[in-house]
Protein backbone atom coordinates (compact mmCIF):
# COMPACT_ATOMS: atom_id res chain seq x y z
CA UNK A 1 0.00 0.00 0.00
CA UNK A 2 1.74 3.11 -1.47
CA UNK A 3 0.62 6.41 1.13
CA UNK A 4 1.59 9.35 0.56
CA UNK A 5 2.33 11.80 3.96
CA UNK A 6 3.01 15.83 2.97
CA UNK A 7 5.63 17.82 3.83
CA UNK A 8 5.53 21.17 4.61
CA UNK A 9 2.83 23.05 6.86
CA UNK A 10 1.27 19.31 7.30
CA UNK A 11 4.19 17.09 8.36
CA UNK A 12 4.32 17.42 11.93
CA UNK A 13 0.19 17.13 12.77
CA UNK A 14 0.73 14.05 10.29
CA UNK A 15 3.03 11.80 12.06
CA UNK A 16 1.68 12.84 15.15
CA UNK A 17 -2.13 11.68 13.63
CA UNK A 18 -0.40 8.49 12.55
CA UNK A 19 1.79 7.99 15.59
CA UNK A 20 -1.43 8.29 17.58
CA UNK A 21 -3.11 5.65 15.55
CA UNK A 22 -0.30 3.04 16.87
CA UNK A 23 1.50 3.28 13.44
CA UNK A 24 5.51 4.09 14.29
CA UNK A 25 7.47 5.73 11.81
CA UNK A 26 11.15 6.68 11.94
CA UNK A 27 13.85 8.18 9.44
CA UNK A 28 11.14 11.00 8.95
CA UNK A 29 14.10 13.66 9.36
CA UNK A 30 16.46 11.99 7.02
CA UNK A 31 14.72 10.81 3.96
CA UNK A 32 11.30 10.93 2.13
CA UNK A 33 11.17 7.63 2.97
CA UNK A 34 10.72 6.49 6.30
CA UNK A 35 9.90 2.96 7.54
CA UNK A 36 7.28 1.80 9.04
CA UNK A 37 5.48 -0.88 11.41
CA UNK A 38 3.44 -2.18 8.76
CA UNK A 39 4.76 -4.09 6.38
CA UNK A 40 1.85 -3.81 4.34
CA UNK A 41 2.40 0.07 4.07
CA UNK A 42 5.18 1.96 2.00
CA UNK A 43 4.98 5.52 3.29
CA UNK A 44 6.66 8.04 1.01
CA UNK A 45 6.63 12.09 1.72
CA UNK A 46 5.52 14.58 -0.80
CA UNK A 47 4.71 17.85 -1.77
CA UNK A 48 0.77 18.32 -0.57
CA UNK A 49 0.32 19.89 -4.13
CA UNK A 50 1.65 16.61 -5.85
CA UNK A 51 -0.39 13.99 -3.72
CA UNK A 52 -3.92 14.18 -5.40
CA UNK A 53 -2.33 13.95 -8.88
CA UNK A 54 -0.15 10.94 -7.75
CA UNK A 55 -3.41 9.45 -6.05
CA UNK A 56 -5.50 9.98 -8.55
CA UNK A 57 -3.05 8.38 -10.92
CA UNK A 58 -2.25 5.46 -9.30
CA UNK A 59 1.44 5.92 -8.77
CA UNK A 60 0.32 6.44 -4.86
CA UNK A 61 -2.70 4.63 -3.53
CA UNK A 62 -3.57 6.45 -0.50
CA UNK A 63 -2.46 9.87 0.88
CA UNK A 64 -3.23 12.88 3.37
CA UNK A 65 -3.30 16.61 1.59
CA UNK A 66 -5.10 19.70 1.77
CA UNK A 67 -8.79 20.25 0.54
CA UNK A 68 -7.86 23.35 -1.34
CA UNK A 69 -4.86 21.20 -3.15
CA UNK A 70 -7.67 18.50 -3.88
CA UNK A 71 -9.53 21.34 -5.44
CA UNK A 72 -7.18 23.07 -7.02
CA UNK A 73 -6.06 19.68 -8.94
CA UNK A 74 -9.39 19.05 -9.94
CA UNK A 75 -8.12 15.18 -8.70
CA UNK A 76 -10.60 12.62 -9.68
CA UNK A 77 -9.94 10.46 -5.83
CA UNK A 78 -12.19 9.13 -3.52
CA UNK A 79 -12.42 11.52 -0.11
CA UNK A 80 -12.71 9.01 2.98
CA UNK A 81 -11.71 11.24 5.96
CA UNK A 82 -11.65 14.90 7.28
CA UNK A 83 -8.74 14.46 9.17
CA UNK A 84 -9.57 17.73 11.22
CA UNK A 85 -6.19 19.23 11.42
CA UNK A 86 -4.20 21.50 9.29
CA UNK A 87 -7.27 24.12 9.21
CA UNK A 88 -6.16 27.20 6.55
CA UNK A 89 -8.14 30.13 4.65
CA UNK A 90 -7.72 30.44 1.14
CA UNK A 91 -7.93 34.17 1.19
CA UNK A 92 -8.09 37.20 -1.38
CA UNK A 93 -5.61 40.01 0.43
CA UNK A 94 -5.01 43.93 -1.05
CA UNK A 95 -2.92 46.23 0.05
CA UNK A 96 -4.22 48.10 3.29
CA UNK A 97 -4.47 51.50 2.40
CA UNK A 98 -7.16 50.27 -0.59
CA UNK A 99 -10.49 51.78 -0.06
CA UNK A 100 -11.43 48.18 -1.39
CA UNK A 101 -13.35 45.47 0.55
CA UNK A 102 -14.21 42.95 -1.97
CA UNK A 103 -13.28 41.28 -5.19
CA UNK A 104 -16.12 43.23 -7.10
CA UNK A 105 -14.66 46.50 -5.97
CA UNK A 106 -11.27 45.92 -6.80
CA UNK A 107 -12.72 44.72 -10.31
CA UNK A 108 -14.51 47.75 -10.85
CA UNK A 109 -11.77 49.67 -10.12
CA UNK A 110 -8.76 48.17 -12.48
CA UNK A 111 -12.12 48.94 -14.82
CA UNK A 112 -12.27 52.02 -14.64
CA UNK A 113 -8.89 52.97 -14.29
CA UNK A 114 -8.08 50.81 -17.35
CA UNK A 115 -5.46 49.15 -16.06
CA UNK A 116 -4.46 45.46 -16.12
CA UNK A 117 -5.41 43.64 -12.79
CA UNK A 118 -2.24 41.80 -11.49
CA UNK A 119 -3.40 38.93 -9.27
CA UNK A 120 -0.43 36.33 -7.73
CA UNK A 121 -0.83 33.03 -6.25
CA UNK A 122 -0.04 29.42 -6.03
CA UNK A 123 -3.84 28.65 -6.77
CA UNK A 124 -3.87 29.26 -10.67
CA UNK A 125 -6.96 26.88 -11.18
CA UNK A 126 -8.93 28.37 -8.14
CA UNK A 127 -8.09 31.58 -8.82
CA UNK A 128 -9.80 31.62 -12.23
CA UNK A 129 -12.64 29.87 -11.45
CA UNK A 130 -13.15 32.63 -8.13
CA UNK A 131 -12.82 35.19 -10.40
CA UNK A 132 -14.83 33.69 -13.43
CA UNK A 133 -18.20 33.41 -10.94
CA UNK A 134 -17.67 37.04 -9.71
CA UNK A 135 -20.86 39.40 -11.08
CA UNK A 136 -18.49 42.29 -11.78
CA UNK A 137 -15.81 40.15 -13.91
CA UNK A 138 -19.25 38.47 -15.71
CA UNK A 139 -20.62 41.88 -16.42
CA UNK A 140 -17.07 43.33 -17.79
CA UNK A 141 -15.95 40.45 -19.14
CA UNK A 142 -18.25 37.56 -20.31
CA UNK A 143 -16.94 34.31 -20.61
CA UNK A 144 -13.55 35.84 -21.19
CA UNK A 145 -10.84 33.71 -19.24
CA UNK A 146 -8.33 35.60 -17.25
CA UNK A 147 -4.55 35.55 -18.47
CA UNK A 148 -2.59 32.87 -16.58
CA UNK A 149 1.14 33.06 -16.80
CA UNK A 150 3.88 30.86 -15.74
CA UNK A 151 7.39 30.62 -16.79
CA UNK A 152 6.89 27.96 -19.12
CA UNK A 153 3.45 29.20 -20.93
CA UNK A 154 0.51 31.36 -20.87
CA UNK A 155 -3.12 30.61 -21.56
CA UNK A 156 -6.64 32.60 -21.51
CA UNK A 157 -7.86 35.46 -23.33
CA UNK A 158 -8.19 38.36 -21.32
CA UNK A 159 -5.49 40.13 -20.72
CA UNK A 160 -7.22 42.54 -18.52
CA UNK A 161 -6.76 40.28 -15.74
CA UNK A 162 -3.63 38.05 -15.46
CA UNK A 163 -3.03 35.64 -12.92
CA UNK A 164 0.57 34.89 -12.19
CA UNK A 165 2.18 31.74 -10.57
CA UNK A 166 4.16 32.35 -7.86
CA UNK A 167 6.39 30.03 -6.07
CA UNK A 168 6.52 31.28 -2.53
CA UNK A 169 6.11 34.53 -0.58
CA UNK A 170 3.45 35.13 -2.07
CA UNK A 171 2.39 37.76 0.27
CA UNK A 172 5.57 40.12 -0.51
CA UNK A 173 4.43 40.55 -3.69
CA UNK A 174 2.28 43.42 -3.85
CA UNK A 175 1.95 46.25 -4.74
CA UNK A 176 4.93 46.18 -6.74
CA UNK A 177 4.60 42.59 -8.81
CA UNK A 178 0.90 42.35 -8.11
CA UNK A 179 -2.70 44.02 -6.90
CA UNK A 180 -3.69 41.59 -5.33
CA UNK A 181 -2.86 37.81 -3.86
CA UNK A 182 -4.66 34.81 -3.37
CA UNK A 183 -2.84 32.87 -0.47
CA UNK A 184 -3.85 30.76 2.81
CA UNK A 185 -3.43 32.11 5.94
CA UNK A 186 -4.18 30.70 9.54
CA UNK A 187 -4.58 33.89 11.58
CA UNK A 188 -3.86 36.94 9.01
CA UNK A 189 -0.63 37.66 10.93
CA UNK A 190 1.47 37.49 8.22
CA UNK A 191 -0.64 39.37 5.91
CA UNK A 192 -0.81 41.82 8.22
CA UNK A 193 2.83 42.26 8.79
CA UNK A 194 3.09 42.50 5.12
CA UNK A 195 0.33 45.64 4.61
CA UNK A 196 -2.13 43.40 3.63
CA UNK A 197 -5.90 43.08 4.37
CA UNK A 198 -8.06 40.35 3.59
CA UNK A 199 -11.24 41.26 1.18
CA UNK A 200 -12.76 37.64 0.50
CA UNK A 201 -12.35 34.12 1.90
CA UNK A 202 -12.45 32.08 -1.00
CA UNK A 203 -12.47 28.75 0.94
CA UNK A 204 -11.83 26.55 4.26
CA UNK A 205 -9.30 23.80 4.26
CA UNK A 206 -8.10 20.66 6.70
CA UNK A 207 -6.06 17.71 6.12
CA UNK A 208 -8.15 14.83 4.36
CA UNK A 209 -7.32 11.47 3.82
CA UNK A 210 -8.11 10.48 -0.02
CA UNK A 211 -7.13 7.05 -2.04
CA UNK A 212 -7.53 5.92 -5.70
CA UNK A 213 -10.48 4.61 -6.95
CA UNK A 214 -9.14 1.58 -8.49
CA UNK A 215 -7.57 0.72 -5.53
CA UNK A 216 -10.65 0.91 -3.21
CA UNK A 217 -11.40 -1.46 -5.76
CA UNK A 218 -9.01 -4.40 -5.40
CA UNK A 219 -10.48 -6.66 -2.28
CA UNK A 220 -6.35 -7.12 -0.93
CA UNK A 221 -5.88 -2.95 -0.98
CA UNK A 222 -9.50 -2.50 -0.05
CA UNK A 223 -8.88 -4.18 3.41
CA UNK A 224 -5.70 -2.17 4.03
CA UNK A 225 -7.50 1.03 3.34
CA UNK A 226 -10.62 0.68 5.62
CA UNK A 227 -7.32 -0.42 8.53
CA UNK A 228 -6.05 2.97 8.11
CA UNK A 229 -9.02 4.87 7.84
CA UNK A 230 -10.13 2.64 10.89
CA UNK A 231 -7.17 3.81 12.93
CA UNK A 232 -7.40 7.68 11.51
CA UNK A 233 -11.03 8.23 12.46
CA UNK A 234 -10.68 6.56 15.74
CA UNK A 235 -8.13 9.70 16.69
CA UNK A 236 -10.26 11.71 15.01
CA UNK A 237 -13.30 10.72 16.95
CA UNK A 238 -11.39 10.40 20.53
CA UNK A 239 -10.38 14.30 20.02
CA UNK A 240 -14.00 14.53 20.78
CA UNK A 241 -15.01 12.39 23.30
CA UNK A 242 -14.49 11.62 26.93
CA UNK A 243 -14.42 8.63 28.65
CA UNK A 244 -16.10 9.03 32.21
CA UNK A 245 -16.03 6.69 34.73
CA UNK A 246 -18.84 7.53 37.92
CA UNK A 247 -19.84 5.57 41.02
CA UNK A 248 -23.88 5.96 41.63
CA UNK A 249 -26.50 4.38 44.38
CA UNK A 250 -29.10 2.02 43.13
CA UNK A 251 -31.61 4.85 44.22
CA UNK A 252 -30.07 7.02 41.58
CA UNK A 253 -28.97 4.82 38.90
CA UNK A 254 -32.23 5.61 36.77
CA UNK A 255 -32.37 8.89 37.16
CA UNK A 256 -28.39 8.98 36.16
CA UNK A 257 -28.48 7.16 32.84
CA UNK A 258 -31.49 9.24 31.53
CA UNK A 259 -29.10 12.20 31.89
CA UNK A 260 -26.41 10.47 30.42
CA UNK A 261 -25.53 10.49 26.69
CA UNK A 262 -23.89 7.32 25.62
CA UNK A 263 -21.99 6.37 22.13
CA UNK A 264 -24.16 3.84 22.59
CA UNK A 265 -24.93 2.39 26.04
CA UNK A 266 -23.22 3.11 29.06
CA UNK A 267 -21.29 -0.38 30.93
CA UNK A 268 -23.01 -0.92 34.55
CA UNK A 269 -21.23 -3.37 36.79
CA UNK A 270 -22.30 -3.64 40.72
CA UNK A 271 -19.72 -2.50 43.19
CA UNK A 272 -18.29 -4.52 45.92
CA UNK A 273 -20.63 -2.26 48.23
CA UNK A 274 -24.45 -3.38 48.02
CA UNK A 275 -26.71 -0.62 46.54
CA UNK A 276 -24.07 1.29 44.62
CA UNK A 277 -23.17 0.51 41.08
CA UNK A 278 -20.04 1.61 38.27
CA UNK A 279 -21.16 3.13 34.96
CA UNK A 280 -18.81 3.95 32.64
CA UNK A 281 -19.51 5.58 28.66
CA UNK A 282 -18.27 7.74 26.35
CA UNK A 283 -19.83 11.24 25.78
CA UNK A 284 -19.18 14.15 23.38
CA UNK A 285 -16.63 16.32 25.22
CA UNK A 286 -18.63 19.68 24.64
CA UNK A 287 -21.39 18.98 26.68
CA UNK A 288 -19.21 17.67 29.42
CA UNK A 289 -19.23 21.18 31.01
CA UNK A 290 -23.04 20.78 31.06
CA UNK A 291 -23.30 17.40 32.26
CA UNK A 292 -21.08 18.39 35.38
CA UNK A 293 -23.49 20.08 37.42
CA UNK A 294 -25.89 16.49 36.75
CA UNK A 295 -23.15 14.45 37.64
CA UNK A 296 -22.19 15.82 40.97
CA UNK A 297 -25.94 15.64 42.17
CA UNK A 298 -26.61 12.05 41.29
CA UNK A 299 -23.22 10.48 41.39
CA UNK A 300 -19.62 10.21 43.02
CA UNK A 301 -15.94 9.37 42.78
CA UNK A 302 -16.19 10.76 38.64
CA UNK A 303 -13.12 10.12 36.66
CA UNK A 304 -12.36 11.19 33.42
CA UNK A 305 -10.00 10.08 30.47
CA UNK A 306 -9.26 11.19 27.21
CA UNK A 307 -9.32 8.66 24.66
CA UNK A 308 -6.67 7.94 22.31
CA UNK A 309 -8.96 6.20 20.23
CA UNK A 310 -12.56 5.32 19.58
CA UNK A 311 -13.13 2.83 16.88
CA UNK A 312 -17.13 2.98 15.65
CA UNK A 313 -16.39 -0.59 14.23
CA UNK A 314 -19.82 -1.13 12.81
CA UNK A 315 -19.65 2.54 11.51
CA UNK A 316 -17.15 1.97 9.47
CA UNK A 317 -18.70 -1.72 8.65
CA UNK A 318 -21.81 0.02 7.23
CA UNK A 319 -19.45 2.39 5.16
CA UNK A 320 -17.53 -0.18 3.19
CA UNK A 321 -20.85 -2.23 2.34
CA UNK A 322 -22.05 1.03 0.96
CA UNK A 323 -18.83 1.59 -0.49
Amino acid sequence: MKFALPKGSLENATFEILGKAGYKLSGQERTYRPSINDSGIEPRILRPQEIPIYVAEGLQDIGITGLDWIKETNSDVEVLLNLEYGTIKLVLAVPKPWAINSLSQLIEKFWKEKKELRISTEYLNTTVSYLKSNPAYKNHYGDLDPLVITPWWRIGNNPSVSVFLSFGATEAKPPENADAIVDVTETGTTLEQNNLKIIETICESTAYLIVNKNALKDPEKREKIYDIFTLLKGVVDGRKRLHIFVNVSEANLQKLLKQLPALKRPTISPLSEKGWYSVNTVIERKIFIELLPKLRKLAQGLVVYEPRQVLSLDEIFDKKKGD
